[in-house]
């Protein structure tokens, strides 16, 4: 492909109020007004299967996160939405038993939790049916171009000497002085802290801090194991860490209050009634005031919140950005400028508006610069993945972005080194994909082709994206000091890397909740593999999503995890300097539901000896006779 036609770029006014679908709470006089077209019980609300939307759930072995597609191709997109949350109770539905009651120990304003906005029509689509990810049966019967024999040169050096030099910069938290270095030394917490106590440190007592602070990397073990009965696909601490949301399959956000991050409090859950498939992704403001969450409904993949709260912006399967004004409930902007389903997108800045960063199917990160959009094209592409992006995560200064592809790779960017437009726009990034579907198929070493045209500054390997979209992130300024960059993986794992590739450290989720819980027939129809597997019952464990606390050594990980894939769990795991078990109470492993209670469906009931059993029951049936006075005894 020479040239690709220029990205439409469209201001979109706000359609007919009255053919919306709204909650509107207000929060000063705590009245709402709920203004929905039919006065259903959002309480005992079932997805809808009516032709008019083509709405049918699919066997999840033969359906793809997308397989969903709602619109009618004549009449275009009509009901891409968001769902916002703010307080109201009428929209917030309890897991099984759970009351409507707020449960949370706490008297401060926590965030607000029910939809104050379902647009319907605010995103006009094209209307265009999916393309390849939306197949159910694509996985199965395509095929792929095969490459050679892999050869370790193929792949980029570890350590990487350009991750290096940022290590050394101290953008990316701070390194070892030589001679530290060089002597092994203050490898453990407790030696850091007696040099630096007795002052004879290599660092001035601040970078010392650091030192410690990056050092303290979660563990494996894992604290608690939260479990839901079915697959969750994010979970994210908000950014003062007073929060954790996590979303599942269920149509159901589950809120808790981490503001003592090692001792968690159930909030409260709501429920996105007109969800289709699962909940694809959650975003929560600044502030703690709204929460924007979507579903395959919305044909919407990703969604994100501006710095200060005021915009979303939001990744479609129709190839396009659009950004949504809070205040004014409607989408202010759309931007058509990929070439597949836009599976992520973020803001380049916390502090402005103006940066969007998108990763699509077609491979490429387009960079938008908001202030000059007027040739309606993007700013600049970063261009070296081969497979498509399942996630994009700034930084947050408007510079570093992180991507996650289904090559296999993660990859770290710097926006001054970006592709121009001009140049990408000579080039065909889909000559360099393999035609690879990451749903069903296995990704071999021999499939890693390096791009000639790679951009990106630091490429990490050793996690798997695969099975859906796994997630990545940048560290915490806080608590690691930007330090590492990590990822879920299909393996059950969390990596984490440091910026020169190299392994910092890995928490193996699957072996810390193995078993956690015993089998249920009732769950097996909705597990993930059913005819890719050769023991598809089981116990495997998929991280999603993973989100490491902005003020403590704590990361929480969201998985498929279960017997089948076909349930999901939330674990954490903190700093425990290698401890196997936890003297005070409650002990690591601790199971709890979803309501961060003591469950004894989640434990096996101890089973007796098969052979003792029987003798005793054998015993049991045995009639007795009752002893006369006059009988002997004998003993």
């Amino acid at each position: 492909m020479s040239s690709r036609e220029p990205s439409e770029v469209t201001r979109v006014e706000s359609p007919d109020p009255s053919s919306h679908a709204t909650n509107i709470y207000d929060a000063e006089n705590g009245q709402d007004e709920w203004l929905d077209e039919e006065d259903d019980d959002d309480m005992d609300f079932e997805p809808a299967t009516d032709d008019s939307e083509a709405m049918e759930f699919f066997d999840p072995a033969e359906a793809n996160e997308s397989d969903f597609y709602v619109a009618d191709v004549d009449d275009g997109l009509s009901g891409v939405e968001i769902g916002l949350s703010a307080n109201d109770d009428d929209h917030v539905e309890e897991d099984e038993n759970e009351s409507q009651t707020e449960a949370t120990g706490t008297e401060r304003p926590l965030i607000n939790s029910v939809p104050v906005g379902r647009i319907h029509g605010a995103f006009t689509t094209s209307g265009n049916p999916p393309d390849d990810d939306d197949d159910p049966d694509n996985g199965y019967g395509s095929r792929r171009r095969r490459r050679g024999k892999a050869s370790k040169e193929r792949y980029p050096t570890v350590p990487s000497e350009e991750g290096g030099r940022l290590m050394a910069t101290g953008t990316f938290g701070e390194s070892e002085h030589y001679e530290d270095r060089l002597r092994n030394r203050k490898g453990r917490l407790t030696t850091r802290l007696m040099y630096r106590e007795l002052g004879i440190s290599s660092h001035a007592p601040n970078r010392a801090n650091k030192l410690v602070a990056q050092s303290l990397i979660p563990s494996s073990n894992a604290d608690t194991i939260i479990h839901y009965n079915d697959r969750c696909y994010s979970g994210q601490f908000s950014d003062d860490g007073n929060f954790f949301f996590s979303c599942g399959k269920d149509f159901k956000v589950r809120m808790y209050d981490t503001s003592n991050p090692y001792k968690w409090k159930y909030y409260k859950t709501a429920i996105y009634p007109y969800g289709q498939w699962t909940i694809t992704d959650a975003s929560l403001s600044p502030d703690n005031r709204f929460l924007a969450y979507s579903s395959i409904r919305s044909v919407i993949w990703s969604i994100r919140f501006s710095g200060d709260g005021r915009e979303v912006v939001a990744g479609t399967s129709n190839q396009s950005v659009y950004v949504y004004d809070i205040e004014a409930k409607r989408s202010i902007l759309q931007i058509r400028g990929h070439n597949d389903d836009v599976n992520a997108v973020c803001f380049g800045d916390k502090s402005s508006p103006h940066i969007l960063y998108s990763g699509s199917d077609d491979t490429l990160i387009k960079v938008w610069d908001r202030r000059s959009m007027g040739d309606s094209r993007e700013a600049g592409v970063f261009m070296g993945h081969t497979e498509g992006l399942t996630y994009v995560d700034s930084k947050g200064d408007g510079r570093y972005v992180l991507s996650n592809g289904k090559d296999q790779t993660m990859k770290l960017w710097d926006l001054r080194k970006m592709m121009s437009t001009e140049k990408a726009s000579k080039l065909d990034p889909g000559s360099y994909s393999t035609g690879f579907d990451y749903r069903f198929m296995a990704y071999t070493e021999a499939e890693y082709q390096p791009h000639p045209y790679d951009c990106s500054l630091v490429t990490f390997r050793g996690h798997r994206v695969l099975k859906t979209l796994i997630r990545c992130h940048f560290s915490p300024p806080a608590s690691t000091d930007s330090r590492y960059v990590y990822s879920g993986s299909e393996d059950g794992s969390v990596y984490i890397y440091n910026m020169d590739a190299t392994l910092a450290g890995r928490i193996d989720v699957n072996k810390a909740t193995h078993h956690s819980r015993p089998k249920n027939p009732d769950f097996y129809p909705h597990q993930y593999e059913i005819r890719t597997s050769r023991n598809p019952d089981a116990w495997k464990t998929c991280v999603r999503d993973a989100s490491w606390h902005p003020d403590a050594p704590v990361i929480a990980a969201t998985s498929w995890n279960g017997w089948g894939m076909s349930t999901g769990t939330c674990t954490t795991h903190s700093w425990n300097d290698g401890a196997e078990d936890d003297e005070s109470e409650p002990k690591m492993g601790m199971r709890v539901n979803q309501r961060l209670e003591d469950d004894e469906d989640l434990y096996d009931r101890p089973q007796r000896n098969d052979r003792l059993s029987r003798i005793r029951s054998r015993l049991r049936s045995q009639v007795v006779r009752a002893a006369d006075d006059d009988d002997d005894v004998v003993w």
